[in-house]
C-alpha cells in the first residue's frame, strides 16, 4: 500500500468526524493532494530515495536566533566526554524549548490543551501547503497574512484541505544567519517581522478546519504583537504552530505532505523539531 495512504488513513476518518461537526463551506470541496502525486509515493521508494524529501530543519549552534525573553539563552553546547580520554565522543546541550525550528503545543498559550508529548502521532504528518507573502513582506516587515490572501490563493490553487498544514513563506528565512536582522529590532526594542493576522488564523480553523500553522519567522504572530492574538487562537482550538522553518523556497504551493518530529518533552509546551517535506521527486 503506498506509504501516504497507508498514514493518511486515521487523517481521512478524523476529517470524516470533523466534516460531520463542521459543515463546510458551500462550493469547497474536499481534496486531498493529486492521487497521481504525492498519494501514489510507496514506503519502498522513501526507502531507496525515490522521492523528493526536503528538510526543513534549521541546524542549531551558538548563533541561531532566539527570541530576546529576559531567561532566553542561546543555544549551548558543551563536551562531556572525548574519545582521547574516555573511548567515547559524547556531548550536552542546552536550550529553551522554543527555540530553532520548533513546534508550539496547544498548551503554549491556553490551558487545558494538549502538551507536547500528548499530540497524537497522527496529527504529525499532513498535507501541507505555502502561501507565499515573500513580495508583500518585502515591502512591509510588519505585514500579516490577510482572508483575502487564503481566498486569493484559493482561486490559484485550489481548495485548501482539511486537516492540513498552511505555512507562510514570507521570505524571512533568509535573514536566518544574522540574528540581528532577524529579529529586526527597532530603537526601542519591538520586533519588525510579518506573521498571520488574527482574521485569516479564524478562518483557517473554522473554514478549513486546519491541523496547523507554520512560517519562517520567529513567530507566527507578527513582530510588534503584544497579545499574540493568533497564538491564542490557534492554540485554543487545540492546534500547534510552528516557527523558525527553513528552506521554503524549495516547496511548491501543494502537492506535498509534512512529516514532524518534536521532541517529546513530558509536560513541554512545544520542543525543538525535525521537519520533513516528501514530494514526488521531479521528472
Amino acid at each position: 500500500m503506498p506509504l501516504a495512504k497507508c498514514l493518511l488513513h486515521s487523517w481521512a476518518t478524523l476529517s470524516m468526524v470533523v466534516t460531520l461537526a463542521m459543515p463546510p463551506a458551500d462550493g469547497v470541496a474536499q481534496e486531498l493532494p493529486s492521487p497521481d502525486g504525492v498519494l501514489g509515493i510507496t514506503l519502498g521508494q522513501l526507502a531507496a530515495g525515490d522521492c523528493q524529501m526536503v528538510d526543513l530543519t534549521h541546524a542549531l549552534n551558538d548563533k541561531s536566533p532566539f527570541w530576546p525573553g529576559e531567561d532566553y539563552q542561546p543555544f549551548q553546547l558543551r563536551t562531556i566526554a572525548t574519545l582521547e580520554k574516555n573511548g567515547v565522543s559524547s556531548k550536552a546541550f542546552a536550550m529553551p524549548e522554543h527555540f530553532g525550528t520548533h513546534l508550539d503545543a496547544p498548551c503554549h498559550f491556553e490551558q487545558g490543551q494538549p502538551t507536547v508529548d500528548e499530540i497524537a502521532a497522527t496529527d504529525l504528518f499532513a498535507p501541507g501547503i505555502v502561501i507565499d507573502i515573500s513580495m508583500q513582506s518585502e515591502m512591509d516587515a510588519d505585514y500579516r497574512l490577510s482572508v483575502a490572501d487564503l481566498t486569493a490563493w484559493e482561486q490559484a490553487h485550489g481548495p485548501i484541505p482539511r486537516r492540513s498544514i498552511v505555512i507562510l513563506n514570507t521570505g524571512w528565512g533568509r535573514h536566518w544567519t544574522n540574528s540581528v536582522r532577524y529579529r529586526n529590532q527597532d530603537a526601542l526594542g519591538k520586533m519588525h517581522f510579518p506573521g498571520f493576522s488574527a482574521e485569516a488564523a479564524r478562518w483557517l480553523v473554522k473554514e478549513r478546519s486546519i491541523r496547523g500553522v507554520g512560517i519562517d519567522t520567529l513567530s507566527i504572530d507578527y513582530g510588534p504583537s503584544q497579545d499574540f492574538i493568533v497564538h491564542h487562537i490557534i492554540n485554543g482550538a487545540g492546534r500547534y504552530g510552528l516557527e523558525n522553518i527553513a528552506n521554503l523556497d524549495k516547496l511548491p504551493a501543494r502537492n506535498f505532505f509534512l512529516l514532524l518530529a518534536p521532541i517529546k518533552i513530558s509536560g513541554g509546551t512545544g520542543g525543538p523539531t525535525r521537519l520533513f517535506a516528501v514530494q514526488p521527486k521531479n521528472k
